[in-house]
């Protein structure tokens, strides 16, 4: 069973509550950020959820060289620290080299690896070395029994306050599917698993100079999940993901994310009524 990992003045792991990570997929602006971040902070607490906001001050791996990429590190940075003291939630963002590792460790509460990093030796012990909280986002090209190297990095970079995130694997053109073996598999490196239901839904690239995605599979995949047993669910969630900057055809609608975590958290429950 995973131990448990704090975040902020709540723990996960270990039979817990799910968590939720979600926000935007990009910081668009401040004002639409600390809107969204204090909707999702209402949500979660009516309905008894930890929550960590997400969103990313740079969005390195967009399929076209013209898409809108994000404020940048510095400004970025800013925003979430103003979420962090505004809406009294831990903040999350995804981190591609070891500076700016360094750089997000001052201010958030937890760096994320992105799928497509998972492997970038360097990158994980930049991170692990910052003493926050190290969510690896599993490669789409790795099998879960993988994931064990990436543990053993952080590891050895003496931190062992790790999350791991299921976000699919490439099958085909422009398409990902999740195994839900993938969950107790993860689980048993000793870490919670959050899993990735926006992400997971994405169809990379299947825009031509964009990416797709399929968001009305987003509760099915959820909830399978769910039945599964894992630790946290990460959602990216915007108030009109049509008119989102990124990742808006597998985003949540701001309005529908309640209704979704109600039917989530109920089996949830109902998997593990010891919780």
């Amino acid at each position: 069973m995973a131990h448990l990992v704090d975040i902020g003045a709540f723990s996960v792991g270990q039979g817990q509550r799910p968590f939720l990570i979600a926000g935007p997929c990009v910081i668009e602006n401040e004002q639409l950020v600390l809107e969204t971040a204090g909707r999702i902070a209402e949500i979660t607490r009516s309905l008894g959820i930890p929550y960590v906001f997400k969103s990313s001050f740079d969005k390195a791996n967009r399929t076209s060289i013209s898409s809108f990429r994000g404020p940048g590190l510095a400004e970025g940075l800013e925003v979430l620290a103003k979420v962090k003291r505004q809406v009294g939630v831990p903040v999350l963002t995804d981190v591609h080299t070891e500076e700016q590792a360094a750089e997000a460790g001052r201010v958030v509460d937890v760096l994320q690896i992105p799928a497509f990093l998972c492997r970038q030796t360097d990158l994980l012990v930049a991170a692990a070395k910052t003493g926050r909280v190290v969510n690896v986002k599993k490669g789409q090209f790795l099998s879960p029994q993988e994931m064990s190297n990436a543990v053993k990095k952080v590891e050895e970079a003496g931190n062992r306050r790790i999350v791991l995130t299921e976000r699919g694997s490439s099958f085909g053109y422009n398409n990902l599917v999740v195994d839900m073996r993938s969950f107790p598999i993860l689980r048993s490196f000793g870490y919670p698993v959050v899993f990735d239901a926006t992400h997971s839904v994405q169809l990379p690239g299947g825009g031509g100079t964009k990416s797709g995605g399929q968001r009305e599979f987003v509760e099915p995949l959820a909830s399978a999940a769910a039945g599964a047993g894992v630790d946290g669910f990460f959602m990216e969630v915007h108030p009109n993901p049509d008119e989102a900057l990124s990742d808006g055809p597998n985003m949540v609608p701001l309005h529908q994310l309640k209704s979704l975590l109600e039917r989530v958290m109920r089996i949830c429950d109902a998997a593990n009524p010891r919780r």
